[in-house]
C-alpha cells in the first residue's frame, strides 16, 4: 500500500484540530513577541495548523530551534515562524515572526493550542466492572472492559482507557489519564498523572532472601506514590516498596521501557530515558537526567541536576551537577580522555606498544 505523505501533522482520522487562530492570539499563547514587515502583519491570515518549515504553507505555523535548518527557514512558505531573537532577520518577508527566547517551548504551546488533549467523555462503559465501595467522580470516564477494584477513588476528569486493571484501594487524582492495558496496584497517584499503554505500577519488587533450600520471598509491603504531573511511558514498570514507598517526584517523566526498582525515590522533574533501569533503594535528587540504557545499582544517591549518560553503568554515588558516562561511570572529560588515549595507542606499531609497557 502506498500512502502519500501529508504536508503537516495531524491526520484528521486520528487528531482533531482547533482553530483557526490569528497571529496575535498565537503570540499570546506562546508568550512570544509578534514581529514582521507591515505587509506581512497586515496580510497575516488566520492560521489553521502547524507544519515543518519545508512543507508549511501560508496558513500554517512553523518553528526553528536549530541553526542547521536556517536554509529551510529562508525558503519556507509558512505564514508564521517561531524563532529565537538571533534568527529574526532570516524570516522571509512574507511571514510574521513569533519571537521567543525559548522557541521550542513556544512551539509546544502553539502546537497544544491547535491540538489540545481530547476532552473526557464522562461515564462508565457498560462492560466495565466497578468494585464495592469504589468512588468514581461523575466527570471521570471508565473505558470498556476495565476493572476497578474495591475502595478505589477516581478523581474529577480522570480518563481510564480500555482493559485497565485498578487494584483495590488505589487512588487516582484529578485529570489523570490512564492508557489501555495499564495495571495499577498498591499506588497513590496525584493530579495530572499520565500512564501510557501497558504500564505496570505497584507489582512486587525483586526481593528475596537466600535460605538453605533456595530463595524465600521477602514481603513487599510498601506502595508506589506518583506525585502531580508525573508521566510514565509505554510498558514501563515501577515496583512497590518493600518496607517504604517507591516515590516518583512531581513533574518527572519516564520514557518507554523504563524499570524502577522497589524503594527507589526520584526527585522533582527527573528524566529517565528508554530502557534505563534504576535498582532498588537508589535515590535521585531533583532535575536528574538518566539517558537511554543506563543502569544504576541499588542503594546509591544521585545529586540534584546530575546527568547520567547513555549506556552508563553507575556503581557509586554521583555528586550534584556532575556529568558521568561509561561503565563504570566516570566524569565526561575523563572518559573521553581515556577513549582518545586508547585510540592513539591502537594506532601505534606493536613494537612501540611493547616498549611502552616495558618502560
Amino acid at each position: 500500500m502506498h500512502v502519500q505523505e501529508q504536508s503537516g501533522p495531524g491526520d484528521t482520522r486520528f487528531f482533531v484540530s482547533a482553530g483557526p487562530f490569528d497571529a496575535a492570539e498565537l503570540a499570546r499563547c506562546a508568550g512570544a513577541e509578534l514581529r514582521g514587515s507591515d505587509a506581512a502583519l497586515d496580510g497575516a491570515a488566520r492560521f489553521s495548523g502547524i507544519a515543518p518549515l519545508q512543507s508549511a504553507g501560508a496558513g500554517q505555523v512553523s518553528f526553528l530551534d536549530n541553526r542547521r535548518y536556517l536554509p529551510l527557514l529562508e525558503k519556507t512558505g509558512a505564514g508564521a515562524v517561531i524563532v529565537a531573537p538571533a534568527f529574526v532577520d532570516k524570516v522571509p518577508a512574507h511571514a510574521v515572526a513569533l519571537v521567543s527566547k525559548t522557541p521550542y517551548l513556544a512551539w509546544a504551546r502553539v502546537a497544544s493550542r491547535f491540538y489540545p488533549a481530547p476532552p473526557v467523555d464522562p461515564g462508565i462503559h457498560p462492560t466495565a466492572i466497578v468494585g464495592d465501595g469504589a468512588v468514581v467522580d461523575p466527570s471521570a470516564a471508565i473505558g470498556a472492559f476495565s476493572v476497578i477494584g474495591a475502595r478505589v477513588r477516581i478523581g474529577a476528569g480522570v480518563c481510564i482507557g480500555t482493559h485497565v486493571t485498578v487494584g483495590d484501594g488505589v487512588e487516582i487524582g484529578a485529570r489523570s489519564r490512564i492508557g489501555s492495558h495499564v495495571c495499577l496496584s498498591h499506588a497513590l497517584l496525584g493530579e495530572r498523572v499520565t500512564l501510557l499503554p501497558g504500564v505496570r505500577i505497584g507489582q512486587e519488587g525483586f526481593g528475596f532472601a537466600v535460605g538453605p533450600d533456595g530463595f524465600e520471598t521477602v514481603p513487599q509491603l510498601g506502595r508506589v506514590i506518583l506525585e502531580d504531573g508525573v508521566e510514565v511511558g509505554a510498558n514501563s514498570t515501577i515496583d512497590r516498596g518493600s518496607i517504604r514507598d517507591t516515590l516518583i517526584g512531581a513533574g518527572s517523566r519516564l520514557d518507554n521501557l523504563v524499570q524502577i526498582g522497589h524503594n527507589a525515590r526520584l526527585g522533582r522533574c527527573c528524566i529517565v530515558v528508554s530502557q534505563a533501569g534504576i535498582s532498588g533503594s537508589t535515590e535521585l535528587g531533583d532535575f536528574v537526567t538518566v539517558a537511554a540504557q543506563a543502569g544504576l545499582i541499588g542503594h546509591i544517591k544521585i545529586g540534584d541536576k546530575a546527568r547520567i549518560g547513555a549506556q552508563c553503568g553507575v556503581m557509586s554515588d554521583v555528586e550534584a551537577g556532575a556529568d558521568v558516562i561509561g561503565s563504570p561511570a566516570m566524569p565526561f572529560r575523563e572518559f573521553f580522555r581515556n577513549v582518545a588515549f586508547l585510540r592513539r595507542l591502537a594506532k601505534k606499531p606493536a613494537q612501540d606498544r611493547g616498549r611502552e609497557k616495558d618502560d
